[in-house]
């Protein structure tokens, strides 16, 4: 029985938003910025691609020398013209 197993979207983004309060910790970097950051890549990408937004993965990983923005944003089509 799955009555407890399914994962859910808003399961799926309180995870996200926590990992981003991590991240934010580590890169001295406020949530709110990286919030911010999140909606703009997924508003110039949906642009131009389908993307499935309750699965994007945005990390801010940082050494001391610099800091790495990574980003798993699954597409589901290419768009053919901007809408």
């Amino acid at each position: 029985m799955k009555l407890f197993r399914d994962e859910s979207p808003s399961k799926n983004q309180a995870v996200e938003r926590l990992r981003l309060i991590l991240v934010h910790d580590r890169a001295k970097v406020s949530t709110g910025l990286l919030e911010q950051l999140r909606g703009e890549i997924i508003n110039a990408i949906s642009k131009y691609v389908e993307i499935e937004e309750e699965a994007i993965e945005i990390e801010l990983n940082a050494t001391e020398s610099k800091a790495e923005l990574v980003a798993n944003i699954p597409v589901v089509k290419v768009r053919r013209a901007i809408e």
